[in-house]
């Protein structure tokens, strides 16, 4: 992992999936991702509470983010629908239980966490959005 501020996950053209409305939004996600592994590497009370505050940030943001790919895979009648939206389902389950897990004080692993994050959210963006972005793009529906 690099130890420099706010670059854990840097964002690259690569991740871009054609639809700025979304890409914009992973660029945010990527953003509070990084702040949330900034607070991990702390390890003071300071940093607990910052932790809470950006971990509470993730999970808003990731709520309204997934509330727009939803509504677009809704409006649009994706085909994958379900089992995408099954993937955001899963994402927020794991991610308020290892949230709940520190809350509680149990044996956490910051960058088992961070790791888990950093993997969930560009796995899913390089398969599952890009197969989103691809039919909307195919079918002139790319906000």
């Amino acid at each position: 992992m690099k130890e420099e501020k706010g670059i854990f996950i840097p964002w690259d053209d690569k991740y871009a999936i054609g639809m700025s409305v979304v890409d914009e939004q992973h660029k945010e996600l990527l953003n509070l991702a990084n702040a949330l592994y900034d607070t991990c590497r702390e390890g003071s009370t300071a940093a607990n509470d910052a932790f809470r505050k950006a971990a509470s940030s993730i999970v808003e943001y990731v709520r309204e983010h997934f509330s727009v790919e939803e509504e677009l895979m809704d409006r649009f009648n994706y085909p994958e629908a379900l089992a995408h939206k099954e993937e955001h389902k899963t994402f927020v389950i794991q991610f308020l239980e290892e949230v709940k897990a520190f809350e509680e004080g149990k044996p956490f692993v910051v960058h088992a966490f961070v790791r888990f994050l950093k993997d969930w959210i560009l796995k899913h963006i390089a398969i599952t959005d890009k197969r989103m972005g691809n039919f909307f793009n195919k079918h002139g529906h790319a906000p």
